[in-house]
């Protein structure tokens, strides 16, 4: 099963590094993470990804429960199971998945030859990232599906930053 891709209509993106990744997940911390919380930063995600056309699937969990689901024209029953394996990632490794991804790619392998994880259950691809709060730690993940890894990513890296600004 693949990720389905949409063909970037820009310049090829540049790939952020291990540090760089690792400091957004040390920047992008809560204070707090209630259901009103979820709700506000998914539909902040819906109205980002309207409008650019893109066609996601948008997905909020904390501690098991899923707080808030979306699913925008051109996203299919796929980018739901890719967002379950994304999830998964975060949820055992404590990091994005694009982060643990890219780790195992600093190593010079892959997830998929080395982690020893199904990878019908678990996807280290771009698009789920840890909801932390401070002085508590990881709590949930928020999630993206239906763009290449590095733009699901950073579109809900971008979200989160405008949410924590405001």
């Amino acid at each position: 099963m693949r990720e389905p891709r949409i063909t970037p209509k820009s310049a090829p993106e540049i790939t952020p590094s291990v540090e760089e990744l690792e400091e957004q997940e040390r920047r992008l911390v809560f204070q707090r993470f209630t259901y009103d919380d979820a709700w506000a930063l998914g539909s902040l995600l819906v109205e980002m990804a309207r409008k650019r056309q893109a066609p996601v699937a948008i997905d909020i969990h904390r501690a098991g429960q899923q707080l808030f689901h979306a699913a925008l024209p051109g996203s299919t029953p796929d980018n739901d199971a890719w967002i379950a394996r994304k999830r998964r990632v975060v949820e055992r490794y404590g990091a994005a998945s694009y982060l643990v991804g890219t780790r195992f790619r600093a190593k010079g392998t892959t997830f998929e030859e080395s982690s020893r994880l199904d990878p019908a259950v678990y996807a280290a691809h771009g698009g789920s990232f840890p909801v932390h709060v401070e002085n508590v730690g990881i709590i949930g993940s928020v999630t993206v599906s239906g763009l290449p890894q590095l733009q699901d990513h950073r579109l809900v890296v971008e979200a989160l930053e405008r949410f924590l600004a405001s």
